[in-house]
């Protein structure tokens, strides 16, 4: 049988040394995902990895962090206003942006400065 793609697996963002407790506050407590517990060789290495649904993210450290401008994990959900006013209330920006035909969408940022999508199609679609 030939290879095919079956799916995906994760998506790894990158964070600095030290920002694991920000990043269970945030990933965590504000957007409620659970924490995975990573291999014990992994673990050695710092980070963490969440998971919720279908979607899985790990948050390794990078000695040289910096986040990217443009990258981004697009995560969609159920209930986009209510997130949007929990990542509010929680201190994160929203930015909303119409520019996605049948979605209503906003970006935010992670503690470390990930840039993530957030996104729902749009009622009717």
């Amino acid at each position: 049988m030939p290879a095919e793609i079956d799916s995906l697996d994760h998506v790894q963002l990158a964070a600095p040394p030290g920002s694991e407790d920000a990043l269970r506050a945030y990933y965590a407590g504000t957007l409620g995902m659970t924490e995975i517990p990573k291999p014990p060789v992994l673990a050695a290495r710092g980070g963490c990895w969440f998971s919720a649904g279908s979607v899985v993210l790990h948050l390794g450290i990078e000695e040289d962090f910096r986040p990217a401008l443009k990258a981004h994990p697009g995560i969609r959900v159920r209930g986009l206003t209510a997130l949007a006013a929990r990542l509010t209330d929680a201190g994160a920006s929203v930015l909303w942006d119409d520019d996605l035909p049948g979605h209503r969408r906003f970006y935010s940022h992670d503690p470390a400065g990930n840039r993530l999508e957030f996104l729902e199609p749009a009622l009717g679609v």
